[in-house]
């Protein structure tokens, strides 16, 4: 499983000879890449309803490795749909006879799903922050890949929900692990235990999307949000989102003193910016 090391100088990357990312456009199975200047823009095509599946999954964790490889050209990641309606939706266990297998041992596995968990690590690890960009549904595991980004951002459309339980089964991709870390434990059972579609308002007002975008060129207002954190260095954005991402899984005290070794690496590495000047009274 893919995990970014700590480079020897600065503890935020070590990386070899930097995988050269393609310019342009370029599309492969299900992923379209482009580059919107130092975004690295995502959009996921299966129609007709966007459905999620391993191989897909494996291509993402691909292009992941690519972005953590190239931190000097891609500040941040995007992902977004591009079936109409659809932002990302649940896995078609129908479409994978082989997703459960049975090992020697008699216990049940799941390919299928440990695509699903490394996929969303990738994600969760890239050291750049990704913005979900959901226009439409975003259902089961589309909803856990939104969850395992950085931030989300949604269009009047936008409709968020965790479908397992009416199902039958129960969230496998992180759903009752990280949707309550994000938006509290009791909104989190209610979304989990009702299966119901929290519509694109209920999900900023419990903190589940960061911002509703006007819904009429969607892709570039998510671009044009993102604005605000890229026009940042670089090396700031790194630092500050491992410190916010090893926030959530360690004791108060153990955070802070993580927070302070990043912030210590990160001024010995020579990467902090000169302060804006300060705008002294007259006279």
């Amino acid at each position: 499983m893919w995990c970014p090391s700590p480079h020897p100088e600065t503890g935020f990357l070590a990386v070899s000879p930097p995988t050269q990312l393609p310019k342009g456009e370029m599309t492969m199975s299900s992923w379209t890449l482009e580059h919107r200047g130092a975004i690295a823009l995502l959009t996921y095509r299966r129609p007709p309803d966007n459905y999620l599946d391993p191989e897909s999954l494996a291509e993402l964790g691909g292009l992941f490795d690519s972005f953590a490889e190239n931190t000097d050209r891609v500040k941040l990641v995007v992902i977004t749909g591009g079936s109409d309606g659809y932002f990302v939706n649940h896995g078609d266990l129908a479409d994978h006879p082989d997703w459960f297998t049975v090992g020697q041992d008699g216990a049940l596995h799941s390919p299928g799903l440990e695509a699903y968990l490394d996929a969303f690590h990738r994600i969760e690890e890239l050291p750049q922050p990704t913005i979900a960009a959901i226009d439409g549904l975003a259902s089961g595991g589309g909803s856990e890949l939104a969850l395992a980004c950085t931030m989300r951002v949604g269009s009047p459309r936008a409709r968020l929900r965790q479908s397992e339980v009416p199902a039958g089964i129960i969230p496998g991709g992180g759903g009752t692990v990280r949707l309550p870390r994000l938006v509290g434990p009791g909104i989190a059972a209610e979304v989990v235990l009702s299966g119901r579609a929290f519509t694109a308002e209920e999900a900023f007002r419990v903190g589940w999307l960061n911002a509703v975008l006007p819904g009429e060129g969607f892709v570039d207002h998510a671009i044009e949000w993102a604005q605000q954190f890229v026009r940042h260095s670089g090396a700031a954005l790194i630092a500050a989102n491992t410190s916010l991402r090893d926030s959530h899984r360690l004791p108060f005290r153990d955070a802070l003193a993580r927070e302070r070794d990043i912030f210590l690496r990160h001024v010995a590495a020579g990467d902090m910016a000169p302060p804006p000047p300060v705008a002294r009274p007259a006279g």
